[in-house]
């Protein structure tokens, strides 16, 4: 019996709050026939493989819808792009609604709060403003808490919303019924500071509770969901890196512009020198040296001609090219690296935190408890304010905004001091993996080495002077625009000042150069240019070439009056802080692997250098993912530090992605992590203080925890005031957001090491 191809579909979802959130949608998913589910809360997004035959995506969308959340099904007239830009939009939007909210309740809750706390500054009427205040901050600016909580009660669920919503609408509800009814509502009415509640109980109000844990709780949304909405950065860079128009060569000869969307295959087009190509295609006509490092990460031009493959987005430069289109759209080799990222990006594990995978079972046990307390104190013989009073005192001491604060504020600082020091840490799911990693994989170019070519060793005939040689081809090679002439050419300037001006300059593309230089025929370039001279070669310059090729290392040849004279070796630059770097990644734990597209021999020296002792060479760009999949299948689990587009799939897909900032957008988005100096130091620094943000965030947790379990009991035996309880929280909140400033102090280990030595 033939077997049914199963389907692919990506479903962006909104309206999720929580991580829990997206389990729900994973369980409701999983429970179709045929259906295998994946909801990243991170990117908003469901991966879904399903039977056709056993299940629509009517029924995908409907069990979303079931769940309580919103989800939008691609059309061949809507595609999946356009969808996701669209939810994207909407989170834009919804954003912008929390930051307003937020900017509003704080502006409204500080003198509420003051006046409450401080009897000096209590007036006649206080306590009428505080409702005007509290009223709309609560129930306008907690509405994202409360639309949430009143979706999860449709469908049997309760989350920290739910007790968000709960704990501030009782209070605010409560002290308006003892504004109206219990005589709080006085003009000489003055809050008492009391530890112990009276029998009365009436005339106390508790409107900042309400409007502070509203304001706290939404200041921590508002920066969760502002991290999260750079999940889809990657996809967007990636998109901007292509050419936007095209110089399309007609049968007749003309060129006319078009739009690169317009651009089919069999068309050919011309690509000047400094622009990009504009798709995936094979030169018919012209020589030139392209740059693949904007989507390789590899520096070394590639030399082309007719018949070569080029890929779009890479640049032309040096001559005219006429390519002729093979693969446009989707199929191009960049769209498959935006499909592995997104890919990557989906597959990958979502952390849940601790608050969320308690709040289950805490939010129904507080709501009990406060059920309970009143029940209980409305059976004994005390009136029925005293025990709303104690119950609303359940409520408030349980308001989780310690909780709430407890990874936001720990997060902010973390970051804050990441920033000054040049690591950019993405979100809270980051930190978790940098506990867990202990394999990291390097790679080569511009992460371990510079990215750029440098003189690394020059080779003279006999008799010929070393410096003389230099500036004969530096000279030479300073009227090329080719990158590794200028490299030679910036070698000679610093070794030996200004150099002459050629004259009968001639440049053979893919081979090298000529011109006459002090009145001689000087030719720089391949061996194989000054060999079709008949330039004799001496022995010592041949084993020179051989011994550069053997490393992995180009080796360009210049010679006049028929001899090779020199011989310039040229290799991308290892930076002088690698090899620390890889020493204090080693500190950490972790096993480095050196990663390149070069050749094992090239990736074999520079891994010696820097005292790396796994290296995987000779991968292909999009080959460097499954790599990073191969070692998670051997248990491994892996951070992954890249600097290039062909990166971003592997940075992706790694537990740890680490980017370097001096590299692309595409894989400064895709990863987790951004080294903003390209310094490899900072790698270590960076996965230092995540680890330190880590513990910090779990310290903050267990005191938030521990704070509401011995403050619960003293709450429902009736012995706590509600502004006590406030009071408590607020303290509560101050230990969380103390504790996370002692990241503040926080220095990368190159200051401390100073200080040891200072010492």
């Amino acid at each position: 019996m033939a077997t049914t191809e199963r389907e692919r579909l990506e479903l962006p979802v909104q309206g999720m709050t929580c991580a829990s959130c997206a389990n729900r949608i994973e369980r409701k998913l999983n429970k179709l026939d045929g259906v295998e589910a994946t909801v990243n809360f991170a990117t908003e997004k469901a991966a879904v493989e399903f039977d056709p035959q056993a299940v629509s995506t009517d029924d995908l969308v409907g069990a979303i819808e079931a769940a309580g959340y919103k989800a939008t099904l691609p059309t061949p007239q809507r595609p999946a792009d356009d969808a996701s830009a669209d939810a994207e939009d909407e989170g834009d939007a919804e954003l912008r609604s929390l930051r307003t909210r937020l900017i509003v309740s704080a502006a409204a809750s500080l003198p509420v709060f003051l006046i409450a706390m401080i009897p000096a500054l209590q007036f006649d009427y206080w306590q009428w403003l505080s409702l005007q205040l509290a009223a709309p901050v609560v129930l306008w600016g907690g509405w994202p808490f409360h639309r949430a909580a009143w979706q999860n009660l449709k469908h049997g669920a309760a989350t920290m919303d739910t007790l968000i919503s709960l704990g501030t609408l009782v209070a605010l509800g409560w002290s308006a019924v003892a504004l109206f009814f219990l005589g709080a509502g006085e003009p000489d009415m003055r809050m008492k500071f009391q530890l112990i509640p009276d029998q009365g109980g009436g005339t106390e109000v508790y409107f900042e509770v309400a409007m502070v844990v509203t304001t706290f709780i939404l200041t921590g949304r508002y920066f969760e969901m502002r991290a999260k909405r750079r999940s889809g950065a990657a996809l967007k860079a990636l998109l901007e890196l292509g050419a936007k128009e095209v110089s399309v060569l007609d049968p007749d000869g003309t060129e006319r512009l078009i739009a690169v969307e317009e651009l089919e295959p069999g068309m050919t087009f011309v690509v000047r020198p400094g622009e990009k190509i504009a798709t995936d295609g094979e030169v018919i006509e012209g020589h030139s040296a392209v740059d693949e490092s904007l989507l390789t990460g590899e520096s070394v031009p590639v030399e082309v001609g007719p018949g070569s493959a080029v890929t779009g987005a890479t640049i032309n430069a040096g001559g005219r090219l006429v390519v002729r289109a093979t693969r446009v759209g989707a199929d191009t080799a960049l769209a498959q690296i935006g499909r592995l990222v997104t890919e990557a990006q989906t597959g990958k594990a979502e952390v849940q935190r601790l608050a969320d995978r308690v709040s289950g079972i805490f939010v129904p046990i507080v709501i009990a408890l406060a059920t309970a307390t009143l029940g209980f104190w409305l059976a004994a013989d005390v009136s029925t304010t005293y025990a709303v009073t104690a119950a609303v005192a359940v409520l408030v001491i349980a308001c989780p905004c310690a909780l709430g604060l407890a990874t936001p504020t720990a997060l902010l600082v973390g970051t804050g001091r990441g920033a000054q020091l040049g690591l950019l840490i993405k979100g809270p799911e980051v930190l978790e993996s940098t506990r867990r990693v202990d394999t990291i994989v390097l790679d080569k170019t511009g992460t371990v080495t510079t990215g750029q070519m440098s003189l690394h060793e020059l080779v003279v005939a006999d008799g010929v002077d070393e410096d003389e040689a230099l500036r004969v081809i530096g000279a030479l090679e300073h009227a090329s625009e080719h990158p590794i002439a200028r490299a030679i050419a910036t070698a000679a300037r610093e070794r030996v000042g200004e150099l002459p001006t050629p004259e009968q300059f001639k440049n053979h593309e893919g081979l090298g150069v000529e011109g006459m230089i002090d009145e001689r025929l000087v030719v720089v370039g391949r061996p194989r240019l000054l060999d079709e001279w008949r330039f004799e070669l001496p022995d010592r310059l041949a084993d020179a070439i051989q011994a550069a090729q053997r490393e992995g290392r180009t080796a360009v040849v210049g010679g006049w009056d028929g001899k090779v004279t020199a011989v310039l070796v040229l290799a991308d630059t290892l930076k002088p802080t690698s090899a620390e770097g890889v020493r204090r990644l080693r500190g950490l734990g972790l096993h480095p692997i050196l990663l390149t597209g070069d050749n094992r021999a090239t990736a074999e020296a520079v891994a010696a250098e820097v005292g790396i002792d796994e290296v995987i060479a000779e991968v292909m760009p999009s080959d460097k993912a499954d790599v990073v999949k191969g070692l998670q299948s051997e248990g491994r689990v892996v951070a992954m530090v890249g600097d290039g587009v062909n990166d971003s799939p592997a940075l992706a897909q790694a537990d740890l992605g680490l980017a370097i900032g001096t590299g692309t957008d595409v894989a400064i988005e895709a990863s987790d992590l951004t080294l903003v100096s390209g310094d490899l130091n900072a790698a270590a620094d960076a996965i230092r203080l995540s680890r330190r943000t880590l513990a910090t965030i779990k310290g903050n947790l267990f005191w938030a925890f521990a704070y509401n379990v011995a403050a619960l009991p003293i709450a429902v035996t009736g012995y706590l005031n509600p502004i006590v309880a406030g009071a408590a929280m607020m303290f509560s909140s101050l230990f969380v957001v103390s504790n996370s400033l002692r990241l503040r102090s926080f220095r990368p280990e190159r200051e401390r090491a100073g200080e040891v030595q200072v010492r």
